[in-house]
């Protein structure tokens, strides 16, 4: 089967976004969460401290250009990445990665269970328009779903947890939303990056979406496939006790409130995680 191979994504075009939209987070000193469209990068490195840093994701497909002003604002003029690590292939996390590469002549860094998805050897399943009534979910059939190719860039993440460029950060395998995401987390002051294992909104809904209402939810269901997976991925992360979370989607959560509602989310996955019905439930 002839597959659609546009790793600029270049016939895209989603107009959806976010109140948040443009709008950075210095979540802690050296992690900085940007909102693009309706989904968040975020920036590791200290700019009091260092040029060094490394761009967790890639936003959504045409915004290169904003992401290179954003990170010249927050780091400096002429200031590249070590580094890219992806928390999964998802357009909306991939979306400008070929075009910034163009400029950027660095590694990328991906599980190999991602890798597939990353060099143009499969594509993902289609959203799912049945997992909930939300207009973000019905519209999913229409978002992007094939592989990109980035093979000369991208790199299997070390097989012994650590990060290139990352010194204290492990990555951990948290599948189900897709079959080699990860989620970044820092022993040292407890810091998550979760990317889509859990979200702090309800992605499904355009509505809170827009508004970036914040509560805590699974990965967005219409793109996940493995739901068994997913909410061990969930329990995983919760075991760790992070003090501190910026997710894929919404806005970040910290202190008592991740606590209480990541525990929450574990305790009622059936209810608030899992969809009752869809093609990929069962």
């Amino acid at each position: 089967m002839e597959r659609h191979q546009d790793s600029k994504f270049d016939d895209t075009f989603l107009p959806m976004t976010s109140m948040g939209s443009g709008v950075g987070i210095a979540v802690l000193p050296d992690i900085y969460c940007y909102t693009d469209q309706i989904v968040n990068l975020v920036l590791i490195g200290n700019p009091n401290e260092s040029e060094e840093f490394v761009l967790i994701d890639t936003g959504m497909p045409k915004s290169a250009l904003e992401i290179r002003d954003m990170v010249e604002e927050r780091l400096g003029e002429g200031i590249m990445p070590k580094a890219i690590v992806l928390t999964h292939g998802h357009f909306d996390h991939v979306g400008s990665v070929a075009e910034l590469l163009e400029e950027w002549n660095i590694p990328v860094y991906a599980h190999e269970l991602e890798l597939p998805y990353l060099t143009g050897k499969r594509d993902y399943p289609p959203g799912d328009p049945n997992v909930a009534s939300g207009l973000v979910a019905k519209l999913s059939p229409l978002f992007p779903n094939h592989g990109i190719d980035i093979s000369a860039h991208v790199h299997v993440l070390p097989e012994d947890g650590t990060v290139p460029n990352m010194p204290g950060w492990k990555w951990l395998h948290t599948p189900g939303h897709t079959p080699g995401h990860i989620s970044l987390f820092r022993e040292q002051d407890r810091a998550l990056i979760a990317g889509d294992a859990f979200v702090t909104v309800k992605q499904e809904s355009l509505y809170k979406v827009i508004t970036q209402t914040q509560e805590i939810s699974g990965p967005p269901k219409y793109y996940t496939t493995d739901w068994n997976a997913a909410f061990e991925s969930v329990k995983k992360l919760e075991a760790l006790k992070p003090k501190t979370a910026v997710t894929g989607h919404g806005l970040p959560m910290s202190g008592a409130e991740l606590a209480e509602n990541l525990a929450y989310l574990v305790d009622h996955f059936e209810e608030i995680g899992r969809p009752e019905s869809g093609k990929y439930v069962n």
